[in-house]
């Protein structure tokens, strides 16, 4: 860190998700708190086969995302409602706790998501 400045690598994650053949989440974590994560799903993915054990089989995902999409088509469905949103290369988006995805199409989907640190909300 040089005056402030903290840059992290994905490639040198703090901690990592694997999905196996479905890919994974590489995350980094700033010293003030922030973290970063970049997803990388491939065509089949699903976050109730994926994710879900992963984080300790929950209903629906418990996190809100912030981030922006790199590459693919995600499409993620609020669970309660059955309100189903795409997600497509390009589009930046909030998506709240309660939501399960799944990548439509051939193409694998990358995603690079945002947390700020705690004291910042």
């Amino acid at each position: 860190m040089i005056d402030g400045i903290e840059t992290r690598r994905f490639e040198t994650p703090d901690e990592a998700l694997d999905m196996k053949e479905h890919g994974g989440i590489d995350i980094v974590r700033t010293s003030a708190g922030s973290t970063g994560m970049y997803a990388k799903f491939e065509p089949g993915w699903t976050w109730e086969r994926d994710e879900k054990p992963l984080l300790g089989s929950p209903d629906t995902c418990p996190m809100h995302h912030t981030g922006y999409c790199l590459s693919g088509t995600l499409v993620v469905r609020m669970v309660a409602t059955g309100h189903e949103a795409i997600i497509r290369h390009g589009d930046f988006f909030e998506i709240p706790p309660g939501h399960d995805a799944h990548v439509d199409g051939t193409e694998r989907v990358e995603l690079i998501l945002f947390e700020p640190a705690a004291h910042a909300h």
